[in-house]
């Protein structure tokens, strides 16, 4: 039934891909095709087709060893549905943020209520008539609505809640799924560091760090929010980031392939921080012009920035990279340890010493090391923040213990050694207690 259940949602986004495209289009005001078919539904895809080769393993008891003081029994976790599973999306990327949470609900056999970003308006609306053309809806229901149907729906007692969005946002979100006791996954965010090693290939971590950056116009909750780059290759790092992004997206702001900002607001918000950088004295370099038409902000590096200004002190969910210098590594570990656990580190380096020294050194939500964005694709390895970046993880299996309850489970098969450690007290007692004690 839960395979059949994931089939159903994968052929649903399969036969719609085309018009949650041109949703998605309509939404950014500008967003490729190619963008979102990769990013969003080729994601959303692999999430459901793992959880469905996967699913029954995952459903299985799983055996738990016992020691011999308990034998003759036997231990197993049992998983078992939670019951509703609720899921706050966001509108960054809504199809894949949508889609791969309730795979992940669905496979462990839950029903599902979702609430789409009112900030994606078209795309939340066609998937909520894609999911209730799919499923009846006392299986998979949406809410669409404003911020007040957010508060709402948080509030509401679910067996398990999962955001995704800003961390401001989500302290909210708990708050309100405290007074139910209801248990949380926070998929936050934060400034996710990109470390360059004096022994990087510049060129490839300047090839992988753009495309980080700019997938999405920079509105990726993983992209790197900054660069930490030996002082002596600062000026061959920025000329291969230039190099790289007019690869990329020649012309950008007039390139099809390039997205826009979301809004009004955020690309207000994005040229506020550019002229913040200016003032305080920082080298802004931008490819291109910047289109308030379009609202697309070309994009940028700003070298050296003080830490006290917003670009340093805020996630920039834009396509904006501020580029600082490090002496040696172990300063840029400082650095990074210095500040809120990030949801993503990206590591570029060759020499295996250094890389487990970062690894070692380092706690963040999860590890790219020479690439960037990639491990969220990989569905077999949890996806989650630590600290400020988030509570929980989900994807592949993760995903299915989230939304599951594993309870555990102690069977007796016959009378054992245990029995005789009850009352009354007395010599056996004292033997027992020299032999399992001593």
């Amino acid at each position: 039934m839960r395979r059949e259940r994931l089939k159903r949602l994968e052929r649903a986004i399969l036969v719609n891909q085309d018009a949650l495209a041109q949703a998605l289009d309509e939404d950014f005001g500008g967003r490729s095709r190619a963008e979102a078919l990769f990013s969003e539904i080729l994601v959303a895809l692999n999430s459901i087709r793992h959880a469905r080769r996967h699913v029954a393993r995952w459903m299985a008891c799983r055996r738990r060893d016992l020691g011999w003081q308990l034998q003759p029994a036997r231990a197993y976790v049992l998983p078992q549905p939670l019951g509703i599973v609720g899921i706050m999306a966001p509108w960054n990327y809504p199809v894949f943020l949508t889609t791969a949470p309730l795979a992940g609900a669905l496979a462990a056999g839950n029903r599902a209520m979702i609430k789409p970003s009112e900030h994606a308006p078209r795309t939340a609306a066609l998937l909520a008539d894609i999911f209730h053309q799919t499923f009846p809806r006392d299986l998979v229901a949406v809410v669409n609505g404003d911020a007040a149907a957010a508060s709402a729906f948080a509030s509401l007692p679910f067996d398990h809640l999962l955001f995704t969005g800003s961390a401001g946002v989500g302290r909210e979100v708990m708050r309100a799924a405290s007074e139910n006791l209801t248990p949380v996954t926070l998929e936050l965010g934060g400034k996710s560091p990109a470390i360059v090693a004096p022994d990087a290939d510049l060129r490839r971590a300047a090839e992988d760090i753009a495309y980080g950056k700019l997938l999405n116009g920079g509105q990726t909750c993983i992209a790197p929010d900054y660069a930490l780059v030996p002082a002596e290759q600062l000026r061959a790092f920025v000329h291969a980031m230039l190099e790289a992004i007019e690869r990329y997206y020649p012309a950008a702001t007039a390139n099809p392939d390039y997205t826009a900002i979301i809004n009004q607001r955020h690309y207000d918000r994005l040229r506020a921080c550019l002229d913040e950088a200016r003032a305080a004295g920082a080298e802004v370099v931008e490819i291109g012009p910047s289109s308030s038409a379009g609202r697309k902000i070309a994009p940028a590096l700003i070298i050296d920035p003080p830490d006290e200004i917003a670009v340093m002190r805020e996630e920039i969910f834009g396509p904006l990279l501020p580029v600082k210098r490090y002496r040696d590594i172990n300063d840029a570990i400082e650095y990074v340890n210095g500040r809120p656990r990030p949801l993503a580190l990206y590591l570029f380096a060759q020499d295996q010493k250094l890389i487990d020294r970062v690894l070692e050194r380092t706690v963040s939500g999860g590890v790219c090391v020479n690439d960037t964005l990639l491990h969220v694709a990989a569905e077999d390895l949890p996806f989650g923040g630590v600290g400020p970046s988030g509570i929980g993880h989900y994807h592949g299996q993760a995903g299915f213990d989230a939304f599951s309850k594993l309870k555990p489970v102690f069977r007796r098969r016959w009378p054992g050694l245990s029995r005789l450690l009850r009352p009354p007290y007395g010599r056996v007692h004292e033997w027992l207690r020299r032999v399992l004690i001593r």
